[in-house]
């Protein structure tokens, strides 16, 4: 019983943070996306500590309330995307751990990243152009989009990578314990 107390506390407390992130996101627009980043971060931090399931209850708890409590619920939808690529990203290290056979497993894992991203990216500057967009823009400079998007998650993935090993890593012991 203890051991899912302190899950469901420690798990509320990460929660509230990502709440107060998205919101932070509205109020301080010149750290946005990093506020949004750091907010999805904390998907990552529940599903390495408690596994995929709780994950994914906190993801979903993070963008219901996000929606309820943000006042830019462009910045949720924004985090829901960050927050999803986390999961999927995870779901699929762990899929790799349990398939030691797999090839080279460093390489299936760094395509499934641009997989999951693209999935979402993609579709969404393609299909909602003109929302993004004011006014018509060229198909070169959609293509400079998508190729920024590709350098963009390149970027995010290695502070995610820098965030779990380094910030989390030393402060675990102090708030795990």
């Amino acid at each position: 019983m203890y051991v899912k107390a302190k899950t469901l506390v420690f798990s509320g407390v990460l929660l509230a943070l990502s709440v107060v992130c998205m919101a932070l996101g509205s109020i301080i627009e010149t750290s946005t996306l990093f506020l949004l980043a750091a907010a999805s971060f904390f998907v990552g931090i529940v599903i390495r500590e408690f596994g995929l399931k709780a994950g994914a209850a906190f993801y979903l708890a993070a963008v219901l309330l996000g929606f309820i409590l943000a006042p830019n619920k462009f910045y949720v939808v924004t985090f829901a995307a960050m927050g999803f690529y986390i999961w999927g990203i995870e779901a699929v290290f762990r899929w790799l751990e349990k398939h030691p056979q797999a090839g080279n497993r460093s390489r299936v894992f760094w395509i499934a990243k641009y997989v999951i991203f693209n999935i979402m990216y993609l579709p969404i500057v393609f299909l909602f152009r003109d929302m993004l967009f004011s006014g018509s823009i060229s198909d070169a400079a959609m293509a400079g989009v998508a190729a920024g998007g590709q350098i963009a998650l390149f970027i995010y993935d290695r502070a995610y990578d820098y965030a779990q090993a380094h910030v989390w890593g030393k402060l675990r012991g102090r708030v795990m314990s």
